[in-house]
């Protein structure tokens, strides 16, 4: 493991993405109850992007379970659900969580996503919110993630946006008020939004990096995750949102199908 890959994966295993925001006991069923009552309050739109329901008895992989809250989704959908982490800790909260819930996943494991244990042309869906963009090598891990999907197989993943409005906060906190216009946002983000070596991409980089894997219907959608109610200048945060046009948000989902070519 790399030096940053290892820096990534110390900030992440000292506490999955979302778990800082409850009270209740670690591991007990209020613990898991409060991270996917918040989740699912302020990212809404995550139900509809999965579509968890839809993917009953098919073969999905979740890269980053981070919490396990849309892990459980899968399982409790009645998906063949296979999850990867970074992390000892998500795969230890994923495992307590199941337990609670008495589910069982066909798999579990933690690997580094750039280099994914799975056989080739495997699953019906891959999916990952908001993980692949803090991998050092993110060209890779998108490869292995086309890799390991079957001919047909959907493919669901988020990263952040560099045109949005967050971006360009980052951009004027780390580097226009501190004197460091040469930067740019790309930079604040790197080093200033979570793990080191966080990325943002822009649709037309996205474009291009699929360019070189046979793909069809390929879709984008940007969301930002709601306002919470103690928030620093949360009304003008929400009047932002509201006026703000969706190619501005914060975080960027795209879908696509792996072309039945790569069968032939």
């Amino acid at each position: 493991m790399s030096a940053v890959t290892e820096r990534v994966r110390e900030y992440w295993d000292r506490a999955s993405c979302g778990t800082s925001v409850v009270a209740a006991p670690k591991y007990s069923r209020e613990y898991f109850e409060q991270i996917e009552e918040y989740r699912y309050r302020y990212e809404p739109f995550v139900h509809a992007f999965a579509q968890f329901t839809r993917w009953r008895g098919a073969r999905v992989l979740e890269v980053g379970v981070g919490a396990g809250t849309d892990f459980c989704q899968w399982v409790r959908a009645g998906a063949e659900a296979h999850g990867v982490d970074l992390t000892r800790e998500a795969v230890r909260n994923t495992e307590r969580r199941l337990a609670v819930e008495g589910l069982r996943a066909a798999s579990l494991c933690c690997c580094n996503a750039e280099a994914l244990p799975f056989d080739s042309d495997h699953f019906d869906l891959v999916y990952s919110w908001g993980v692949i963009h803090h991998a050092e090598n993110m060209e890779r891990v998108l490869a292995e993630i086309y890799r390991v999907a079957r001919p047909g197989g959907r493919i669901k993943l988020m990263v952040y946006n560099i045109r949005s409005l967050w971006a360009a906060w980052m951009y004027l906190r780390h580097c226009v008020l501190r004197g460091k216009l040469h930067r740019g946002p790309r930079w604040a983000i790197y080093h200033h939004q979570e793990s080191c070596a966080t990325k943002a991409y822009g649709q037309g980089e996205i474009r291009r990096l699929l360019a070189r894997y046979p793909h069809e219907n390929l879709g984008f959608s940007c969301y930002e995750q709601q306002v919470r109610p103690e928030a620093r200048l949360a009304r003008l945060r929400r009047w932002l949102q509201a006026v703000t046009p969706e190619r501005w948000r914060w975080y960027m989902a795209f879908e696509f199908d792996k072309s039945e070519r790569c069968a032939e």
